[in-house]
């Protein structure tokens, strides 16, 4: 177990990567909560409102990821300072995912429908990044042979292959098996071998001539939609709070 544990998380160079990681989760759960709080009119928390302006926390958190980024670059990354730079790095992150809708939308999304996108985001984020500190290297670098490594030519065909099955997945409107994909080739694989979800790039090409494949796609993306919708939801809800509901539009008169 120790020999593993210092192979694969401290050996040179993964060290930041945990650390980073490790900040990136930490500032994410801090800040779910304290906007919770808010939200519910506990605690000492306030927003940030300066003059009227809510200052929303994507802004230090874009300069912390700034600050974290290129103080790496001009330390050269080694040593204590590579480690700090990672925290500061991860800190960064977490603030400004957990406001990627708010971004997205060019709205303040934090607490709507839309808002869950910032939690699907940081979910599959930490589980991308805890995949590389484990050993998986993007795409299928790390299952080459010693011999393979050193011949351009069959690193690059596996690096290209690889990159073209998450292509393949998310031309398919698979993005979730797109990302996992880059890392693990296997789930890459599944995505550009099954059916595309509707309404996706694949399909409104592929599909517009195959009535029984459409068809198909429809039908399985409801069973799915059935099946993993709720529990879905209720995890997003625990972790980053049940959204407001949206009122019905009040028609006025004429």
């Amino acid at each position: 177990m120790g020999h593993w544990w210092y192979r694969n998380i401290l050996e040179p160079g993964k060290l930041p990567l945990l650390l980073a990681l490790l900040s990136f989760v930490l500032t994410f759960a801090i800040t779910r909560t304290i906007t919770r709080l808010i939200r519910a009119g506990r605690g000492p928390f306030r927003n940030v409102s300066p003059g009227g302006l809510h200052i929303h926390h994507v802004v230090p958190g874009v300069i912390l990821m700034t600050i974290g980024g290129f103080g790496a670059v001009a330390t050269g990354a080694h040593g204590v300072s590579s480690a700090i730079c990672a925290v500061i790095f991860g800190m960064g992150a977490g603030l400004v995912l957990d406001e990627f809708a708010l971004v997205l939308h060019l709205d303040d999304v934090y607490w709507s429908e839309q808002g869950r996108q910032s939690v699907e985001v940081v979910v599959v984020t930490a589980a991308v990044v805890g995949l590389v500190l484990i050993g998986s290297v993007p795409f299928g670098v790390n299952q080459l042979t010693p011999d393979e490594r050193q011949s351009r030519a069959a690193l690059i065909l596996n690096v290209l292959f690889n990159f073209m099955l998450a292509l393949i997945a998310l031309s398919k409107g698979k993005v979730l098996t797109a990302l996992f994909g880059t890392v693990v080739p296997v789930v890459a694989l599944v995505g550009a071998i099954r059916l595309a979800k509707p309404g996706s790039p694949w399909a409104r090409r592929l599909y517009r001539r195959r009535p029984r494949a459409r068809a198909r796609a429809a039908l399985r993306l409801w069973h799915h939609d059935r099946r993993w919708s709720g529990p879905s939801r209720k995890v997003q809800d625990w972790i980053g709070g049940t959204p407001t509901p949206e009122r019905a539009p009040v028609s006025g008169k004429k």
